[in-house]
């Protein structure tokens, strides 16, 4: 697990160093902190796990202005439903990335991190748009039950 996250930090700085986009060691760690978590963290959580993982304070501020610069890098998504950060699951793959959508389930929350087609989400946007309705984030969250709690209910 910490050969793919190295990876993807690194490629993480690659990809900032491109883009002329400045990677400091904060924005980094929190990188990190989101990349080792096992579910989405708000930024107080964020913030609490950077004090005792670093040994050094973190404001819920200076986390939500890291938070925004990652968001930006694309590099970490937010969920706005819970106002919950995760590391993009896409930052080491080589792949062109399409849409991020997630998957949410309601019993043990996790996570999971879908692509769709440019293509679906241009007929969903135009068939929205023609009510008249001004979308303002083409994000979907869908809440359901994951594959693992349908098992452990299903006894």
């Amino acid at each position: 697990m910490t050969d793919k996250i190295d990876i993807s930090l690194q490629k993480a700085q690659d990809e900032c160093s491109r883009t002329g986009l400045r990677m400091t060691d904060k924005r980094c760690n929190v990188l990190k902190i989101l990349l080792q978590a096992s579910g989405p963290l708000s930024a107080y959580e964020i913030a609490d796990q950077f004090k005792s993982t670093f040994a050094e304070s973190l404001s819920a501020m200076s986390a939500y202005r890291m938070l925004d610069f990652l968001m930006q890098a694309n590099l970490v998504h937010k969920l706005e439903t819970s106002n919950q950060y995760l590391a993009c699951s896409h930052i080491s793959c080589e792949h062109k990335h399409e849409l991020p959508q997630f998957l949410i389930c309601d019993k043990c929350h996790t996570v999971k991190e879908i692509g769709l087609s440019k293509q679906l989400l241009k007929e969903l946007k135009d068939s929205i748009e023609n009510t008249g309705f001004a979308l303002s984030s083409q994000q979907l969250e869908l809440h359901g039950v994951c594959k693992g709690c349908q098992l452990i209910h299903a006894d």
